[in-house]
């Protein structure tokens, strides 16, 4: 290999440090630190003489291997972070990769939500020891639109049932507060009573597991496919779509947006950095208007004198 690649774990240890410190979810540290591994295994250069050239290289070898548009992008947005983190250690003065754009992607794509009827029968479904508590995690995703990391990150005094609100330690580091319905707390209140003691006493995490631990965003995200997969199995139109436990958060987006939201009430609700990000779900709302509009269309009178 080239120069400098004796101090490669090294550099990749302050990365997974640096992003621990930023607030990364555990999921996207390591998806990072994969992509860069992949992109200094095969760049045989010193890290201050990388060029773009060099990162557009890696990406164009990326793509001859199978990688599409989104792909690309998130080998590009973790080199970037990567060499972000390096200018603030004071390892590197410059970041080659801002001068690499990135691939158009197509967007506005409506996201995968589920129907208020389809909703409900997940919700009913969901059995067992955990009823309680897993029932108002994905109550938590479908009605108050929290992402799994955030239910992860819960804590009891998170939940103010004076004001029956809940604050929300987001992505960026960032806190929000929302505003939750009666028929939510009722069930948030619940769980509590039903709530396991931790074996920590250093901590008090909403919502703990079998093991008397704070849940982990994995068994979150199988208890929900488990759920999904007998879903599927009834319903026809969800046979061979890809339904995760994020769904349920792109389901409360789209129930707000259905229910006249504007748009930036929800970048709050949601939590997005970007109000283009919310924006996505704008044309849920388009294809409800098309699909009213081609209900009319059957009414027109055929002919006209045409």
């Amino acid at each position: 290999m080239g120069q400098g690649y004796e101090y490669d774990d090294e550099y990749l240890e302050l990365f997974d440090s640096w992003m621990k410190d930023q607030g990364f979810t555990k999921r996207t540290q390591q998806a990072y630190l994969g992509d860069v591994r992949l992109f200094l295994s095969n760049i045989e250069k010193s890290l201050p003489t990388i060029e773009a050239i060099d990162i557009m290289r890696f990406l164009t070898k990326m793509r001859q291997g199978g990688a599409g548009d989104a792909a690309r992008n998130r080998y590009l947005s973790s080199i970037r972070t990567f060499f972000a983190a390096l200018i603030e250690l004071q390892i590197v003065q410059l970041n080659p990769s801002l001068n690499v754009k990135k691939s158009k992607v197509e967007k506005n794509q409506i996201p995968t939500f589920l129907s208020e009827q389809l909703l409900a029968v997940f919700l009913q479904s969901i059995e067992g020891k955990y009823q309680i508590r897993n029932v108002a995690m994905f109550l938590l995703m479908s009605y108050a639109g929290l992402r799994v990391s955030e239910l992860h990150r819960l804590n009891i005094a998170d939940f103010n049932r004076s004001t029956n609100t809940l604050q929300v330690f987001g992505k960026g580091r960032k806190w929000r507060v929302i505003p939750l319905p009666a028929e939510l707390v009722k069930v948030l209140n619940k769980a509590l009573t039903e709530r396991m003691d931790t074996k920590s006493s250093a901590e008090q995490p909403f919502f703990v597991s079998q093991f008397g631990r704070r849940i982990s965003v994995r068994m979150i995200q199988t208890i929900a496919e488990k759920h999904f997969e007998v879903l599927k199995m009834q319903y026809a139109e969800l046979q061979g779509k890809s339904i995760s436990s994020h769904k349920l958060r792109h389901t409360f987006a789209t129930m707000q947006v259905l229910a006249g939201t504007d748009i930036r009430t929800l970048q709050e609700l949601l939590g997005h950095a970007s109000i283009q990000t919310t924006q996505i779900y704008t044309h849920v709302g388009d294809k409800q208007k098309q699909d009213a509009m081609n209900r009319v269309s059957a009414f027109i009178p055929v002919g006209m004198g045409i």
